[in-house]
């Protein structure tokens, strides 16, 4: 099964098959009169058949994480799919400056279309601006530039379907436990992305009144800083019932800590899809029951995406001429039930 069977995109509310949308073909589709698709039929769309050749260039921050080093290799695999794709990847940084001058040489070569996912939106805008007056438009992945002036159109995840859908599936396990407690490792607060995760968390625990939130701590996305903040949350919490987690990379360690602490006695939800959480949900032998998705995936379609806008096509399934402008991928929750469909997107 292609990998962007796998996930959805929301377009306009309405949740539609990523597979459908970047990999139909209307070559079959009647004509009018005057040659063009009649009305109400789909514009002509992107496909797997070599077109139009499209040089991308494709910068994005440091791959110091696991979804970091995931991203870039889904990009890297997805352009090898197509003979008529060449990539031009830049190396990486988490440095603004940097990135900003990694950018300009990718303007300077006058690639077709750019990928950007900016080590920070804010500070990158400007550099998007630029691209895109420059005759080279933008595909703005995951964390957004601050004026949609910067790119085309913007792909990425849900942070408060992350945290929303979390609270959900937690709710639905406690929801017939009176005075029932769940405590949150967060990830780094500085960062826009948790604030959403957390507050789709709060939001979805609202629904859920036999349900109350009795701790957060804060980590950094790293494997120490998850057993270090996850051990504070232990010894300050003797008892719960739920763990939302909102990372897998920290949550290795959180659960290192809970290993040492010998605790039983809750269920963990984690975050973005790691390979190791999803081998630990399939396994079902320790506190993780579920991960919820923030597919790295998206790199892989932000190339289909690319490539469509350099050759001038729409997507599939749609019959607008143009890619849309925004795409939100849909945050599913992986279980035991389903975790064989989603094991080949988990991530190392």
């Amino acid at each position: 099964m292609p990998e962007t069977s796998r996930r959805h995109l929301l377009l306009g509310g309405a949740a539609v098959s990523a597979g459908a949308l970047l990999t139909a073909c209307t070559s079959n589709e009647p004509k009018a009169a005057n040659g063009t698709s009649p009305v109400g039929s789909a514009a002509p769309a992107a496909d797997d058949k070599p077109g139009t050749p499209v040089t991308i260039g494709f910068a994005g921050p440091q791959a110091d994480h696991g979804w970091l080093n995931a991203i870039n290799d889904n990009a890297e695999r997805r352009a090898k799919k197509y003979s008529d794709v060449t990539l031009e990847i830049t190396e990486g940084s988490n440095d603004t400056a940097t990135q900003i001058g990694q950018v300009q040489t990718l303007i300077n070569k006058k690639v077709d279309v750019l990928v950007i996912l900016p080590a920070d939106g804010k500070a990158l805008t400007q550099i998007g601006l630029q691209a895109m007056k420059a005759g080279i438009p933008v595909i703005n992945l995951d964390r957004i530039f601050a004026s949609p002036q910067a790119y085309r159109c913007w792909i990425g995840g849900d942070n408060y379907g992350m945290g929303l859908n979390a609270g959900n599936f937690i709710g639905e396990q406690l929801k017939d436990k009176p005075n029932a407690t769940v405590v949150e490792l967060a990830g780094m607060d500085s960062l826009e992305l948790t604030k959403q995760r957390t507050q789709g968390f709060d939001d979805a625990l609202k629904n859920y009144p036999n349900i109350r939130k009795v701790a957060r701590q804060a980590a950094d996305f790293t494997v120490e800083s998850g057993q270090a903040k996850m051990a504070q949350l232990l010894q300050a919490q003797p008892k719960f019932d739920a763990l939302w987690n909102h990372d897998d990379d920290q949550g290795v360690g959180a659960l290192r800590a809970v290993a040492q602490a010998g605790r039983k006695d809750f269920l963990m939800v984690g975050g973005a899809g790691a390979k190791s959480a999803m081998d630990a949900i399939k396994a079902d032998t320790g506190v993780l029951k579920a991960t919820v998705l923030y597919p790295p995936t998206m790199a892989a379609s932000a190339i289909d995406l690319a490539r469509a806008l350099g050759q001038k096509k729409g997507v599939g399934g749609m019959s607008e001429l143009e890619i849309p402008a925004s795409i939100t991928l849909y945050s599913a929750v992986v279980t035991k039930e389903n975790v064989d469909e989603y094991m080949p997107t988990g991530f190392s």
